[in-house]
């Protein structure tokens, strides 16, 4: 035992006199020339641009600033927002009703799934939203009764269906053809196998898909999503075609034409889709972070910051499960 003693402690005074004797290694990062001279040379552009909108009179930055947080500009943009929501919202459920109904055994609901899919995605929507401004001409009263029975009450077509509800429902209809074709990519994301151990375990139907299939799928669906909701957002420009004329474009484009002023005004517009714009990328980011909490790339993405208060949190819940002694190891290292 004495020998066995000696000879590790000379193994061990031999390695630390070689540790000593390793010279250290002085790094020198590389010169990234090409990276400094691109960034210059945007940098410069980006200046110029800055210096050419700053200083170009034509754009009338008095009128900008003056028209910026007019009431009537104010009303526009709440109009926008009402068509972007309501739109989305009718989007939104149409798209899991389909996505859901492209997927059933059943033929027909897959087949007018993809009827509804084929129609929308085909046609401009600047077409639809022209045949919902002339829905009154070609359907001039509507009734509600039994199928090709007596109807009940009939009301005339343009009492119902106004500006606001045309643009709404041309703009919800349409987005519905491709938010489902969205839904059912993140629906087919998922592991076909946790569905069958689900139905193995006699779950319903529905039961999966609300709580297994739905919840894993969102971290699929809710990024497009995001890109769908700011596309809406501009779309609503183009309700001009229902006509629908107290959206933001709209409003501007009248103030400018009564004040023969056209681009001060488009800047107003510009400058307030930009704002909002920004609003949504930030709350779609947050949504994305707390959709994709578990992935790979989430955690990659994650700050040296945000990781230590992740390893930090989950070691104190590791403390409070009380599963670790809380002497040192010294103590109960056999």
């Amino acid at each position: 035992m004495d020998r066995m003693s000696n000879s590790s402690t000379s193994v061990d005074q031999s390695d630390g006199q070689d540790s000593r004797q390793i010279a250290l290694i002085h790094a020198v990062p590389v010169h990234h020339w090409g990276r400094w001279i691109s960034a210059a040379i945007v940098a410069v552009l980006a200046a110029m641009l800055v210096h050419g909108l700053v200083t170009n009179k034509n754009f009338h930055w008095d009128v900008v600033f003056e028209t910026l947080f007019e009431p009537q500009i104010f009303e526009a943009i709440g109009w926008t927002l009402i068509l972007t929501v309501a739109a989305m919202a009718i989007g939104i459920v149409l798209a899991v009703t389909l996505a859901i109904m492209r997927r059933s055994e059943n033929p027909v609901l897959r087949w007018v799934s993809m009827a509804y899919i084929w129609f929308f995605r085909g046609t401009p929507i600047y077409t639809q939203l022209i045949f919902w401004g002339l829905i009154g001409v070609l359907y001039p009263r509507l009734s509600l009764g039994i199928p090709f029975g007596p109807a009940f009450f009939e009301f005339r077509t343009y009492d119902l269906f106004t500006a606001a509800v045309c643009a709404i429902l041309g703009l919800g209809l349409n987005e519905a053809a491709y938010l489902s074709e969205i839904v059912r990519s993140g629906l087919n994301s998922v592991d076909p196998g946790q569905e069958e151990a689900a139905r193995a375990l006699g779950m319903s139907s529905h039961k999966i898909l609300k709580r297994i299939i739905i919840p894993q799928a969102m971290r699929v669906i809710v990024p497009p999503t995001g890109n769908e909701t700011i596309s809406m957002l501009k779309t609503t420009s183009l309700v001009t075609a229902v006509p629908f004329t107290l959206e933001l474009t709209q409003v501007t484009n009248d103030m400018g034409s009564a004040t023969l002023l056209p681009i001060p005004y488009l800047v107003v517009a510009a400058i307030w889709y930009l704002v909002i714009t920004s609003i949504l990328m930030v709350g779609q980011s947050h949504l994305e972070r707390y959709y994709g909490k578990g992935s790979a790339d989430h955690t990659a993405r994650m700050s040296r910051r945000s990781a230590a208060r992740q390893r930090k949190n989950r070691q104190q819940a590791v403390n409070s499960a009380g599963t670790t002694p809380g002497t040192t190891t010294a103590e109960w290292t056999p």
